[in-house]
């Protein structure tokens, strides 16, 4: 039973990282460029402990740390660099 969880889990977070690119190609304004980045990032975090999950392994749990530390900083400098036009001060 849990592993056709797991597999609806898979299909509901694909389809949701397929419509956040979908946002980012075709985002009217830079604010929902950032958002769908930042949705993308946390999909693909989702995606890694799915798997990690699936296959009873610890090692994908710290790739999904490091890949969520990541986009958050990133999600970070690029709304101050679009809002300041500068990262760094």
């Amino acid at each position: 039973m849990i592993t056709y969880a797991l597999y609806f889990a898979f299909a509901a977070v694909g389809l949701s990282q397929v419509l956040a690119l979908w946002r980012l190609l075709i985002g009217p304004g830079s604010g929902d460029r950032v958002l769908a980045l930042d949705t993308i990032s946390v999909n693909a975090v989702a995606l890694i402990v799915l798997y990690g999950i699936l296959n009873r392994t610890q090692v994908y749990f710290e790739a999904a740390l490091l890949i969520a530390m990541l986009g958050f900083v990133s999600t970070v400098a690029y709304a101050r660099f679009i809002l300041r036009r500068d990262v760094i001060e």
